[in-house]
């Protein structure tokens, strides 16, 4: 063999070699491929359907900053056979509330023909009460949203004691029945 023919062996089998690594690509299975277009489907659709409900205000972007007070759902049963009041109280243990601005929860009643008013009271620790009256609570979930100004008697809120969801026999028409709160924050 000549030099000639040996050089031209080795870089065919040195260009062969090379071109079989470029040509030899890793084949993913078929269920993988699925697996990673669906997964990526999903991921796009949800990505679609967050930024519309943000452009809508219903999204983060555009949420309150509140101090939950109950996170879970309470319920008030009134029965006013002896009783003249049912009242849920929240113990606000000095809270201060000079950097909020409103009270806010969700409420409705269970009873579908009753007409109802709700008496919400703070109270603060120089025993300063103030309150307002809620009325016609619907069937169906509804958010209240309350200015502490609406609160006229309170002239502190650097020191509250309590606050206080009162029903009274006088503001219901049936004299038993269900109330439930829900999501009772306090919003800047």
């Amino acid at each position: 063999m000549v030099k000639k023919d040996i050089y031209e062996h080795l870089a065919d089998i040195y260009l062969n070699a090379s071109s079989k690594k470029k040509k030899k690509s890793k084949k993913y299975p078929k269920e993988t491929r699925t697996l990673f277009l669906v997964s990526a489907g999903i991921i796009f659709i949800l990505s679609v359907f967050l930024l519309a409900s943000f452009k809508r205000g219903g999204g983060a972007l555009d949420s309150e900053l509140a101090l939950i007070v109950s996170p879970e759902a309470v319920k008030i049963n009134f029965h006013f056979d002896p009783a003249r009041k049912e009242r849920y109280s929240l113990d606000l243990n000095k809270l201060d509330l000079k950097r909020y601005s409103a009270l806010a929860f969700s409420a409705r009643r269970a009873n579908f023909k009753d007409n109802v008013a709700l008496r919400i009271e703070f109270i603060n620790s120089f025993k300063e009460k103030s309150e307002i009256y809620i009325k016609n609570i619907p069937h169906k979930w509804k958010t209240y949203n309350i200015n502490f100004s609406e609160f006229k008697r309170i002239n502190d809120w650097s020191s509250m004691s309590s606050l206080d969801f009162i029903m009274e026999e006088w503001n219901v028409i049936e004299k038993n029945g269900v109330i439930y709160l829900d999501d009772v924050r306090f919003v800047k």
